[in-house]
């Protein structure tokens, strides 16, 4: 068999005719930029988010930065997040000349440990960036308290988790904080063709800025309030996005399917001394961008025998943020966040995605109980 990570072809076999007839529509109608097609969009995203405002952006990364422009943090302030991440949630904190604190992650979770927050917390501090990874909402509870007690904006990097709910509270991911944070890259829960993002909040003031400053700081046109950028949801995206949204539900529920299969397998198979499912915290509503597994030992020499036999596994993320070179200036040294550093080495994703056959399913356990019979 070959089985890529994510097969898109699969999806797009669903829902082509509407796609086509939509994009023919506004190709002919020569409406690219905002307008009708994310105006739609964006309203189809809060009613699903349960958010006041949600404001489309031209991708993940741009959430981002505009999420930190419009809280104000600039050159000085320190911004606290997790090193176990895409480069994309510190790389607009350092953009904007503000420095990432990095805090160590929960080992089971993989997310970042709210006991370790506090202590990085210093006069500089100004916003945290909670991520929910692979599909699995951060412990939001205890961030918000600290937040408070500080006084401190809490921005949700919620690229990976488009449908997921806290447990605790059954809120949905993204709208927990300050600003949610949105991508849809073609890859993630909810894909358009392309690059694209959203921006949720319930704050109306930060809905202003965010909407102004992803538009060159205009509110007006020609006339520019402030120091903005050019981060607009292209119309053709919005489109996609939309078609998808109503399908979303569904193929959350498919993807969850997916993952308790692989957790029967693993265990049907004996590999349970050998590998460690995914861990979910009570009552949260984990939708699977990544199944992660943690490989007790021979991770790197199991990972090329699934690719040399045509299962399409990855490693996210083989080296965590602090020890990036393109965050050299930081001066963390190997050993200062063991947690990310551990996981790091252990961690192992297979494929994944709603429609992922049985048998699929079963070839990708079946070769790695294989590996390890060998």
């Amino acid at each position: 068999m070959n089985i890529p990570p994510l097969d898109l072809t699969r999806q797009y076999a669903q829902i082509k005719d509407e796609v086509l007839r939509r994009m023919t529509d506004l190709c002919e109608k020569q409406t690219f930029i905002l307008g009708a097609a994310v105006k739609t969009f964006e309203k189809e995203a809060a009613a699903y988010l349960g958010a006041k405002h949600a404001i489309g952006v031209a991708s993940g990364t741009d959430a981002l930065l505009v999420s930190l422009l419009a809280l104000g943090i600039s050159p000085g302030d320190e911004v606290i997040t997790t090193p176990f991440t895409f480069i994309a949630t510190a790389e607009p904190v350092s953009l904007i000349g503000a420095t990432p604190v990095f805090v160590d992650i929960d080992p089971d979770t993989f997310n970042i440990d709210p006991e370790k927050i506090e202590k990085k917390i210093t006069k500089k501090t100004k916003a945290i960036i909670v991520v929910h990874l692979y599909g699995q909402t951060a412990d939001m509870d205890p961030i918000r308290a600290i937040a408070k007690k500080h006084a401190l904006p809490v921005i949700e990097d919620t690229a990976q988790a488009m449908g997921s709910r806290y447990g605790k509270t059954g809120e949905m991911a993204g709208v927990m904080g300050a600003l949610g944070c949105f991508s849809f890259f073609p890859s993630k829960n909810l894909g358009c063709f392309g690059d694209g993002g959203l921006v949720a909040t319930n704050d109306d003031r930060l809905a202003d800025e965010v909407f102004a400053l992803r538009v060159h700081g205009s509110r007006e046109r020609y006339y520019h309030d402030e120091i903005g950028v050019n981060a607009r949801l292209h119309a053709l995206q919005a489109v996609v996005l939309s078609v998808k949204l109503p399908h979303l539900p569904q193929w959350l529920k498919e993807r969850q399917g997916k993952a308790h299969r692989y957790n029967d397998l693993i265990k049907e198979y004996g590999l349970r001394d050998i590998i460690t499912v995914p861990f979910v915290e009570h009552n949260n509503q984990h939708t699977y961008h990544q199944y992660v597994m943690k490989i007790a030992h021979s991770r790197d020499a199991l990972f090329e025998s699934l690719k040399k036999n045509g299962i399409g596994a990855n490693i996210y993320y083989p080296l965590p943020l602090h020890r990036q070179k393109a965050f050299a200036f930081l001066n963390y040294a190997k050993g200062t966040l063991p947690v990310s550093e551990t996981c790091a080495e252990q961690i192992l994703s297979i494929p994944i995605f709603p429609e992922l056959t049985d048998d699929e399913q079963v070839y990708i356990i079946g070769k790695i109980a294989e590996f390890f019979k060998t």
